[in-house]
């Protein structure tokens, strides 16, 4: 993990934990501010760590922040943090992983009720005594049960944007060792699952009976490795300083195609297509494509297929499947008719169409945000800030909206090379009601859609909010339709069949939120809703520079989806997209 990642994380453990302390607020903001500045930073921290006026240049970094940045840079460690961390119980911040707990509501808890662990908690709703608590009444404890009980279903999976950088950190050092022919993550990583249960490393070398154990070694041996779990010269699993188990298995280069065929996925998937070998007279295992009578443990013995996934999937009579379709949901059949889809691509995406500046809760001025999107190539970018029911992110009321699609204008005519659209994020309110007036909304360019509020709303009315933001003719997309927090919080469960349908009716198109917090719409929802024909956005919410690397978790989903570019809006040429824009505007207002 990078050390700017590292201190992002630090800073923001460190802000809940002075806010479970009761601290000041302001002190309180500027550790959140830091952490998300460090989180978004574009440059390496280290190297700025030399020079104290390097880091207070960095806007959100005072003096006494970057003299921290520089014993944690120096030392691993900031000192003063690991002794005010020691003033809260360590049951009182594992329990901010239930969702909806945050550090105000755990003070209370902790200081008035000694509240420390998961357990007392789970005793204290069963008592009741939850209930006296200040706000938390019965609706709130029947709302943090179900929040509990959510959690714990979640289990040990991390989410995508967790898992990956864990795994390529540990390619990066595989790929560096001499004997290493070939390497890649495998699982349910590789394809691209929300959710990642470990992470699978595949290692191909010309002879393991003279590397294996070496690179094995190599492994257990990394940086981010905390404990070794077992060890053996083909396999080997350790615990990274993440708390995330990764597990290797070293094979030989030629059969490195099967054994990542087979590690990859998913089990149904494997199942099918050894299935598939035997009623061709074959056996598929994680060593190769063999004939039915062959000898395997004869050397001269010699598999059907194995040195790469394309030669298994070609003997087999199949075109090939790309990772992320390997669910056994049809892949199969559309491989041997020839059917498979020309999954999206990164490079395909051409706009980014809901991002947010410092006019709300973003990092990045108007400016910095078209320049950013016109390096990645985008033709077109739309500012969508938060509209005034988000208080909490400095939302515009409509006076401030009005001004800022002046400046919107005004950036739009200065530069050169890229669109820049007068959008915003406009809050679907509890009753369906958008957080503007029509008037208003007509004077925008596009209009990003999203429930940010009551979402745990019963279905019912969920289904009825969605659908008359739907239906609104001025709403282009539906951001984030559910609402959910990966692992930390269910969100909205509408009738997704009905709103899918009024979506593909209306032009209206369904966002694939790409941070990997978000990944909602879901790829099952994101697939019903390309077989009804509605078509799909994918965008990173984008708040800084950063955030625009979110794209790729999104561009995964959708190919779980089996999406195309042209079921994509964010795809569309210029003109396209533009056509588009003011296609359901005509049909529905005229």
């Amino acid at each position: 993990m990078s050390t700017n990642r590292k201190l992002a994380d630090e800073f923001a453990r460190m802000a809940d934990v002075l806010e479970l302390l009761g601290e000041n607020r302001f002190r309180v903001a500027a550790y959140q501010r830091a952490a998300r500045v460090l989180g978004e930073l574009a440059e390496n921290v280290e190297d700025l760590a030399g020079d104290t006026n390097d880091l207070v240049a960095i806007e959100g970094i005072g003096k006494g922040l970057a003299e921290k940045i520089i014993e944690f840079v120096e030392t691993g460690r900031i000192a003063e943090h690991a002794q005010t961390i020691k003033k809260v119980p360590k049951g009182v911040l594992e329990l901010m992983a239930i969702p909806g707990l945050g550090p105000k509501t755990l003070a209370t808890f902790w200081k008035q009720a000694d509240i420390t662990s998961l357990k007392k908690l789970k005793a204290a709703i069963k008592t009741g005594e939850l209930e006296t608590l200040p706000r938390m009444g019965k609706k709130s404890v029947e709302k943090l049960a179900k929040s509990i009980a959510f959690a714990e279903s979640a289990g040990d999976r991390v989410r995508l944007g967790e898992a990956l950088p864990v795994a390529l950190e540990i390619l990066e050092k595989m790929r560096s060792l001499k004997a290493v022919v070939k390497a890649d993550y495998a699982g349910s990583l590789r394809r691209g699952k929300e959710t990642i249960g470990d992470v699978d490393i595949l290692v191909g070398v010309a002879d393991p009976e003279k590397s294996a154990a070496a690179v094995s070694k190599a492994f257990a041996s990394m940086d981010c490795v905390q404990d070794v779990i077992a060890a053996g010269a083909t396999k080997t699993s350790v615990r990274t300083d993440k708390n995330l188990q990764a597990d290797l298995r070293v094979v030989s280069a030629d059969q490195y195609g099967a054994a990542l065929l087979y590690f990859t996925g998913s089990k149904e998937n494997n199942v099918a297509m050894r299935e598939r070998a035997i009623r061709r007279d074959l056996r598929l295992n994680e060593y190769g494509l063999w004939k039915a009578d062959a000898d395997m443990k004869n050397p001269r013995t010699h598999p059907v297929a194995a040195r790469t996934e394309a030669d298994i999937f070609k003997k087999l009579d199949l075109a090939y499947i790309e990772p992320e379709m390997r669910e056994d949901r049809g892949e199969l059949s559309a491989a041997e008719d020839g059917t498979l889809p020309d999954l999206i691509k990164l490079s395909d995406i051409k706009a980014e169409l809901h991002a947010h500046t410092v006019a709300s809760d973003g990092l990045w001025s108007i400016e910095e945000l078209a320049n950013a999107a016109k390096a990645r190539g985008f033709h077109t970018v739309a500012v969508t800030d938060h509209s005034r029911a988000q208080a909490v992110a400095n939302g515009l009321d409509e006076k401030r909206l009005i001004r800022h699609i002046e400046d919107v204008r005004a950036a739009d005519k200065k530069i050169s090379g890229i669109r820049i659209l007068a959008g915003s994020e406009v809050d679907i309110l509890s009753d369906g009601k958008m957080d503007y007036s029509d008037k208003i909304l007509s004077q925008l360019d596009l209009v990003v859609a999203s429930p940010h509020m009551a979402l745990s709303q019963d279905d019912a009315k969920a289904t009825k909010r969605l659908l008359r933001a739907i239906e609104n003719p001025y709403v282009h997309i539906i951001g984030h339709p559910t609402g959910r927090l990966i692992n930390r919080r269910a969100g909205l469960q509408p009738d997704m069949a009905k709103l899918i349908q009024a979506a593909a009716e209306t032009g209206t198109a369904l966002e694939i939120n790409a941070h990997h917090w978000r990944l909602d719409l879901r790829d099952t929802h994101a697939r019903a809703a390309i077989e009804a024909g509605a078509l799909l956005a994918i965008n990173t919410d984008a708040h800084g520079p950063g955030d625009l690397d979110h794209l790729g978790f999104g561009i995964l989903t959708a190919r779980r989806a089996w999406a195309e570019a042209k079921h994509v809006v964010n795809c569309f040429t210029a003109a396209k997209l533009k056509k588009w824009l003011t296609a359901k505007r005509q049909k529905m207002v005229g």
